[in-house]
C-alpha cells in the first residue's frame, strides 16, 4: 500500500484529498473506491488487496474525512463538491495516458459514481453501486442524521469500537480484526487521552434545518449506459427491495446480487463479496 494526496479546489480555496493506492501505477486499469457518508478509504484494504493483481487501485478519503482537510465552509460538503475532487484525482491518475476507470461506491460512494457515471465522455466503463440507488428513503436519512454530526467522546479505544459495532450493526457478521481494522481506522485520540471519530462533525451541515425526505437520485441513474453492478445488502433500509428491483429494469439494468444477513452497507471485506466484484470487474 502506498499513500499520497492530491490539492482541489473549493469556494473557500485549496484543500488536500489523502489516498491509498495498491497494485502497479502502470496498469492501465484502475479501480477507485468510495466510501459511505461517515467512514474512509481503509474500508476497502481487503478488497484492495484482492485486486492489486489486476488493478490499479485507489481509494480517496472524501474532504471532511480520514486523513483529507476538513472544509472551512461546512455547507460545502455536498455531493458537487466530492464529485469535483474525484475528478480532480482521475485527471491525476490518468495524465500520462488513456486509463479504464472502474468505479466501486458504497452508499455515498455510489451517489458520487452515479453522478461521474452519468456525464458525457465519462471515463467510468463498469459501475458498482453498493448498497445505494434510485431514491434514498427518508427513513434511512433520519436514522443516519440521528448521530451524525455530533462529536461523541470515549475513554478508551473498546469504548469507541463497541460503538461502532453498535452503530454499524447492519454491515453484518464481521470478524473481531474486522471490527479493529473498522474501528483504528475510523478513529483519532486527542489531546486529553480521549478517543472519537477522525471525521468532520461539519459533514453533518448540509442535512441540518431541512425537511427529511426521500430523495429521488433516477436522473443520475437513468443516464448511465456503462455495464454496472448493483449490491444489496438483504435487510437494508437504504436500498429498498423494490427500488433494487426497479434498477434491474431501467437506466444500465443492473445486475443486481444480495447479501443474506446484512443491512446497509456490505462491507466488501468477506470473499463472497469480494469474488463478486472482482469477477464483474474482470468479465467480458
Amino acid at each position: 500500500m502506498r499513500e499520497n494526496e492530491v490539492s482541489c479546489l473549493s469556494p473557500g480555496g485549496l484543500h488536500t484529498m489523502h489516498y491509498t493506492e495498491w497494485g502497479g501505477r502502470d496498469n492501465p486499469r484502475i479501480v477507485i473506491c468510495v466510501h459511505g457518508l461517515s467512514r474512509n478509504c481503509r474500508d476497502f484494504d481487503t478488497l484492495a488487496q484482492a485486486l492489486e493483481s489486476d488493478f490499479r487501485v485507489v481509494c480517496p478519503d472524501v474532504v471532511g474525512r480520514g486523513k483529507s482537510s476538513w472544509l472551512a465552509d461546512k455547507t460545502g460538503y455536498l455531493n458537487a463538491q466530492y464529485a469535483a475532487d474525484i475528478t480532480t484525482l482521475i485527471a491525476r491518475l490518468t495524465a500520462d495516458g488513456m486509463r479504464e476507470i472502474f468505479w466501486v461506491g458504497t452508499s455515498m460512494g455510489g451517489i458520487i459514481g452515479m453522478i461521474l457515471a452519468a456525464l458525457p465522455r465519462t471515463p467510468i466503463r463498469r459501475l458498482v453501486l453498493n448498497d445505494v440507488g434510485g431514491v434514498v428513503p427518508k427513513s434511512a436519512l433520519a436514522r443516519i442524521v440521528a448521530y451524525l454530526g455530533k462529536d461523541p467522546r470515549f475513554a478508551s479505544f473498546k469504548e469507541l469500537e463497541l460503538c461502532v459495532r453498535a452503530i454499524s450493526a447492519p454491515f453484518g457478521s464481521l470478524t473481531d480484526a474486522q471490527w479493529e481494522h473498522l474501528t483504528r481506522h475510523n478513529s483519532t485520540q486527542h489531546p486529553d487521552g480521549q478517543w472519537g471519530f477522525n471525521y468532520d462533525p461539519g459533514i453533518a451541515a448540509p442535512f441540518q434545518g431541512v425537511p427529511i425526505v426521500d430523495v429521488p437520485l433516477w436522473q443520475y441513474y437513468d443516464p448511465i449506459t456503462c455495464p454496472t453492478l448493483l449490491l444489496r445488502g438483504a435487510d437494508s433500509d437504504l436500498l429498498l427491495k423494490d427500488t433494487a428491483a426497479a434498477m434491474t429494469q431501467r437506466g444500465p439494468r443492473a445486475r443486481l446480487v444480495e447479501f443474506p444477513g446484512i443491512g446497509h452497507a456490505p462491507m466488501l471485506m468477506n470473499a463472497d463479496q469480494i469474488g463478486v466484484v472482482r469477477d464483474f470487474f474482470l468479465s467480458d
